[in-house]
């Protein structure tokens, strides 16, 4: 059975705890996509990494790790989720249906964290992953565009979807919660 794991990327501290924001896993398109998912009979779940201010590698592992990753797994990850998905299928060599990286990030100038992006790319994670999908929009931040290519240079089977106007892919740059392209890929 085809189930799907959707990672949500990183927030500063004053964001998570302010009543104004939904969870993290609850935001963007995440709740769209899920939904849309499980209507299509794929298993779907939407975890919320622990103190994803501090970017502690461990904790994302261990909440990750609760889930079943498969050869039926769809793995979508975006921004630090993305980047996040890349490490832990390089350091754990799991067969997966998809990987699909939505403006993966993985720190390349080092700003928020030494430790957590402190991995080198798997050149075999290719022959591991049936397809992967890497979505980039142009008008993303330089730190984001300069990860694509950092990733995009391993992972050279993987199939790109540039876009010129989604931003970071967000609910504010997007304008909407519904995210299609990223559905027909899946």
């Amino acid at each position: 059975m085809k189930n799907a794991l959707i990672i949500h990327g990183v927030c500063d501290e004053e964001e998570y705890f302010n009543e104004k924001y939904p969870s993290l896993s609850n935001s963007h398109w995440f709740p769209w996509l899920q939904k849309q998912l499980l209507i299509k009979n794929i298993f779907t779940q939407t975890p919320e990494m622990l103190e994803p201010w501090k970017l502690d590698y461990s904790k994302w592992k261990e909440v990750f790790e609760k889930f079943d990753v498969n050869e039926n797994s769809i793995l979508i990850g975006h921004s630090c989720g993305a980047g996040f998905l890349v490490r832990w299928l390089s350091e754990n060599k799991k067969y997966i249906d998809k990987l699909i990286l939505v403006a993966p990030w993985i720190d390349p100038n080092q700003k928020w964290s030494k430790d957590f992006f402190n991995f080198d790319i798997d050149l075999g994670m290719t022959d591991r992953v049936n397809i992967i999908h890497i979505l980039f929009s142009k008008d993303d931040d330089q730190d984001i565009l300069k990860s694509f290519e950092i990733i995009n240079k391993v992972l050279i089977n993987a199939k790109i979807h540039e876009f010129k106007d989604k931003g970071h892919f967000t609910l504010e740059d997007m304008k909407t919660d519904k995210f299609p392209e990223l559905l027909e890929l899946i």
